[in-house]
């Protein structure tokens, strides 16, 4: 897996050089070699980092999805906001993160990636799900409903449709007056229940009943 980081630095971040010692780094003057290695790569698993130190962050990103289409892109931002990370994930990036986060974490972030996955923090996928929700939620059919209560118990439907609604996991402890740790479990249980992997996936799913496929 190659790594490129588009930073107005050299050096950006320590934590994200120690997870890929062998990434390289480009600076603002450095972007046409960042193109020309981003296609010389086409054909083997390339992320790229782009920081939004970049001003025009989002044409960079359009720019390297249309000429290397290869390339997961990856938008890092030293003060990472839900509005930048909805706009990142709209325009084609794959993961939005902080820019400093651990090393740990940002192998993790590379690991979902270059799997197919979309990595986003906690806020921004309650967001992306309560979106989700009220753009699905009228199309959901009775028997998608009994079928889902048939599935899970009252209180894991409870919460389920909680974080359909955008809650927090500390927010659905406080509504039903249950510890974080229960509410875990409840999700736990009913992402096992119905062969889901993430919160948006639980939002889609409950509006397709038990049938449904995400």
């Amino acid at each position: 897996m190659h790594h490129y980081l588009a930073s107005d630095t050299v050096q950006p971040s320590d934590r994200w050089c120690t997870a890929f010692p062998f990434g390289n780094c480009f600076g603002r003057a450095d972007r046409p070699a960042l193109m020309e290695a981003l296609r010389k790569t086409d054909d083997a698993p390339t992320i790229a980092w782009l920081s939004t130190e970049y001003a025009d962050w989002p044409e960079l990103l359009r720019t390297v999805l249309a000429q290397a289409p290869a390339t997961r892109v990856v938008v890092v931002s030293g003060v990472p906001d839900d509005r930048e990370g909805l706009r990142a994930i709209n325009e084609g990036a794959r993961a939005y993160c902080h820019l400093f986060a651990v090393p740990e974490m940002l192998k993790e972030v590379a690991v979902v990636v270059q799997h197919g996955g979309l990595w986003v923090g906690p806020t921004l996928v309650a967001r992306l799900a309560a979106a989700t929700w009220s753009l699905t939620a009228s199309q959901a059919s009775l028997p998608c409903q009994e079928d889902l209560q048939r599935l899970l118990s009252s209180r894991e439907l409870e919460v389920a449709q909680a974080v359909a609604r955008g809650l927090s996991n500390r927010e659905i402890a406080e509504k039903l007056f249950i510890s974080e740790r229960t509410v875990k479990a409840h999700l736990g249980a009913t992402f096992e229940k119905l062969h889901v992997r993430d919160r948006v996936q639980l939002v889609l799913r409950l509006n397709q009943g038990s049938n449904g496929h995400v």
